[in-house]
């Protein structure tokens, strides 16, 4: 029971504290299809993380301002679950106007290099990864998109730029973690979380009953 109880504590701890988490997760419902219901990126430069489910022949949409010299990051990573060995979707980023397109595919090999992040004790293998430079002011968009008649998960990760400034981050980190459990399947850790917080809730109630009924009847 003691060693379950500080486990659960440590995990609270981590977190509600750990700094290591990067990215900036964006929400969304999954309606960003097409260029008019693209996912707006508010600040391409800030990291940004947001997770996806693709289906086959499936694409989404993600689209940002941007002016001529700013530098551009964007990479796509697919998390660590049986059956997506060999999964890589295809990484646009084009123009408005259909100019300056430039298109990614993971050719290197499979499963791939592995790298494990430790704020959701979670391993991704690395896919493609776009770095340029903004040919000219305007807006841009980003497609991840099937060719290869696959359906999986994917993170695509924006910006390089960590900035918390005016986040709750005792309620930003949480979330995040719950975020990234549910993304990769784990419900597991998700369940132990929850029973771990009952108890850490629930116990002392009980050992003050219990005191409580000790001195009555003393």
């Amino acid at each position: 029971m003691k060693k379950i109880v500080f486990f659960g504590i440590g995990l609270l701890i981590i977190v509600s504290i750990n700094p290591a988490f990067g990215h900036k997760l964006i929400p969304h419902d999954d309606s960003h299809r097409d260029f008019d219901t693209a996912l707006q990126i508010p600040d391409h430069k800030i990291s940004w993380a947001i997770y996806e489910n693709l289906g086959t022949n499936e694409a989404k949409f993600y689209t940002f301002d941007a002016k001529q010299g700013d530098p551009f990051y964007a990479s796509i990573v697919i998390p660590k679950i049986e059956g997506l060995e060999n999964y890589s979707p295809t990484l646009v980023l084009m123009k408005e106007d259909n100019s300056n397109i430039q298109k990614i595919i993971y050719e290197k090999g499979f499963p791939g290099n592995e790298f494990y992040e430790p704020f959701g004790q979670v391993t991704y293998w690395e896919r493609q990864e776009l770095k340029a430079e903004i040919p000219d002011n305007g807006k841009y968009f980003i497609i991840v998109t099937d060719e290869k008649n696959q359906s999986g998960k994917y993170s695509l990760a924006v910006g390089t730029i960590e900035d918390f400034s005016g986040e709750n981050m005792f309620t930003l980190l949480p979330k995040a973690w719950l975020d990234t459990k549910l993304f990769v399947n784990d419900y597991v850790s998700i369940g132990i979380l929850f029973v771990i917080i009952f108890m850490l809730f629930t116990i002392p109630t009980i050992i003050i009953i219990k005191k409580r009924k000790m001195k009555i009847k003393a």
